[in-house]
């Protein structure tokens, strides 16, 4: 039986073809200086340059080579999941494809995992080379992110990563969206709790431009409350909404049985006396109640959601592979 890999190293990419082969080598001469047994596995999310022929004739000639290709753009986390599905490393690291992370890193990221026994390392980019738009709402990201999910990194959007393979293959059917920046906070929900952090070096972009616009900060904060949401309630959608529309309806019932019983105190005691209908408070109440009843229909719908969902396949993203042996197989 053959020894399984030692090393992954995943790379999603996007329009990057002038530097793939300069990463390829690099990587290629740091894992034969440590003599890692490994495979250098492409995602190309759909790119409309020539990426795709780079990567064939990359594996033309390295048989440590594999690359998927998608049908068209599906975003990073896509790529990233279809990757963590058919990765065969025990140790998986993640790296951008725009030379601006260092395969330098990867002896020392391999090193914390296998003897430090790390179930995630992240990068931390301490010294950036980008403008002040991009480093401020970045640290305004990672310290909402810190406070959240209780994982204490300094960058959480770092695409230098290394991982257990068996932690990727645990988070990986339930990542969708733009997921990819918050991948320590899904690993450490999941039960992966012993996640490090080292500082990477920076390298400024050497060929095209960013991929990514401002909007990323945005749609950053919203996925990590997302996440925070169904972490705590995917599974048990009625403890939240139940929770809620039984607070709401109680509220609601309480208001209207208090102004039901004014109304009969002041008609026995022969006082002056308003309709429940003319109190403001009366429609508040109602609406308390509606509200309520809603929520709770909502947690029995989500329990059955919940019930009958399946995991999620990317078998229809991909459109044309190399290096795996059976191409009809889910990656």
């Amino acid at each position: 039986m053959p020894e399984p890999l030692q090393l992954t190293v995943l790379i999603p990419l996007y329009n990057e073809d002038e530097s793939l082969p300069e990463l390829h080598d690099w990587i290629v001469r740091v894992v034969t200086e440590h003599q890692y047994t490994y495979e250098i596995l492409f995602v190309d999310d759909g790119s409309t340059d020539n990426s795709w022929a780079v990567v064939e004739q990359l594996a033309a000639r390295n048989p440590n080579v594999r690359g998927i290709r998608f049908n068209r753009n599906y975003g990073k986390t896509a790529a990233l999941q279809t990757g963590f599905l058919a990765v065969r490393g025990q140790v998986v690291i993640t790296m951008d494809a725009d030379l601006q992370d260092s395969p330098d890193e990867i002896p020392e990221l391999y090193r914390m995992i296998t003897k430090e026994k790390y179930d995630l390392v992240s990068g931390w980019k301490q010294k950036r080379y980008d403008p002040i738009t991009k480093t401020l709402p970045t640290k305004l990201f990672n310290a909402v992110s810190r406070w959240i999910s209780g994982v204490q990194l300094h960058d959480f959007n770092c695409g230098l990563k290394a991982y257990r393979q068996k932690v990727v293959k645990t988070i990986a059917p339930s990542l969708y969206g733009d997921m990819h920046r918050n991948l320590p906070i899904v690993a450490n929900w999941d039960g992966f709790s012993r996640i490090g952090e080292k500082v990477v070096q920076h390298r400024a972009r050497k060929y095209g431009t960013t991929k990514f616009g401002l909007e990323r900060f945005v749609n950053g904060f919203l996925d990590v409350l997302v996440i925070g949401f169904v972490h705590r309630f995917s599974k048990r959608p009625m403890h939240f909404f139940g929770t809620f529309g039984t607070l709401s309806f109680f509220i609601g019932s309480l208001l209207a049985i208090w102004l039901i019983v004014e109304k009969l105190i002041n008609i026995s005691r022969g006082e002056k006396f308003r309709n429940v209908t003319d109190n403001p408070l009366f429609f508040f109440g109602l609406v308390a109640i509606i509200l309520g009843v809603q929520l709770f229909l909502a947690g029995f719908l989500g329990e059955m959601l919940v019930r009958q969902s399946l995991n999620r396949s990317t078998d229809q993203l991909v459109a044309e592979k190399i290096g795996f042996t059976d191409q009809n197989v889910p990656v």
